[in-house]
């Protein structure tokens, strides 16, 4: 659940509670005269290209570009 903060208050503590959100992946909302007027989340880390994911993680073995000796049979 979020938390919700005053924007005077929040003005004053502003690099703090930046802290905190990064931190504890909790969103913090401000208000304003009672009402809601925005939110701190945490940023998301964007996902890594899936290029080169497996790099050093697999390993060919044998030739995987050279014909293979099987005869394949077409249906028509």
């Amino acid at each position: 659940m979020d938390s919700t903060i005053k924007a005077s208050e929040f003005k004053a503590k502003c690099l703090k509670l930046m802290d905190e959100v990064a931190a504890t992946g909790e969103a913090l909302t401000i208000t304003k005269n009672g009402k809601a007027i925005a939110r701190l989340v945490p940023l998301k880390a964007e996902p890594r290209s899936l290029f080169g994911l497996h790099e050093g993680l697999i390993e060919i073995l044998g030739d995987i570009e050279s014909p293979i000796d099987v005869d394949w049979k077409v249906q028509q």
